[in-house]
């Protein structure tokens, strides 16, 4: 399946969740240049100014058309509908296809937007365009026990939980626990 042939663009009543564009480099680079200081392992800390060059910008957008095209990554950034501010990103990711048809969830809201409902509103959208539009399966998160953000974030959306998967990813020089959570598109 090339997705490039399918409409990978969702409004929801306060967000815009779609793939970058060459006209959002100011918008991504003043996004990335003023965050807020972590508040977990999870969350970011400003991008180096060598980072967020145009020249950089191009380099990612030409690499998520070409994850796009291979049907394995697709990267969305959420913005808000009223003024086109980038607030995040959400992504499926690791996409797998055959008797699976399957796609794990990521998403990162910047830490000035928490507590207002965005991450949710963003994921609910970004599962809708995996079941609807890419025609996925089942969608899954893996959340670190501790995000207790992340995990309430899953309840809200209905996914449930299926266990603990026992040093599943390595981050920040140690390996994480993470609970998995689900969703199939029956249960959507």
């Amino acid at each position: 399946m090339k997705s490039i042939d399918l409409p990978l663009y969702k409004k929801t009543k306060r967000l815009v969740i779609r793939p970058f564009a060459d006209y959002d480099y100011e918008n991504w680079a003043q996004a990335y240049s003023s965050l807020r200081p972590p508040q977990n392992e999870w969350d970011e800390t400003n991008w180096a100014d060598s980072e967020l060059t145009k020249k950089k910008f191009k380099e990612l957008l030409k690499e998520q058309l070409k994850q796009r095209q291979t049907d394995k990554f697709y990267s969305f950034g959420v913005f808000r509908k009223d003024d086109g501010m980038l607030l995040g990103r959400v992504t499926l990711m690791d996409i797998s296809r055959g008797i699976f048809q399957n796609a794990y969830l990521g998403y990162q809201i910047f830490n000035i937007y928490w507590g207002q409902g965005y991450a949710q509103e963003a994921c609910k959208a970004t599962i809708q365009l995996a079941f609807k539009n890419l025609k996925l399966h089942r969608v899954e998160a893996g959340i670190s026990p501790k995000n207790k953000r992340s995990l309430k974030t899953a309840k809200a959306l209905g996914l449930r939980k299926e266990g603990v998967s026992k040093r599943r990813l390595h981050v920040n020089g140690k390996w994480s626990d993470m609970e998995i959570w689900a969703l199939t598109r029956e249960e959507f």
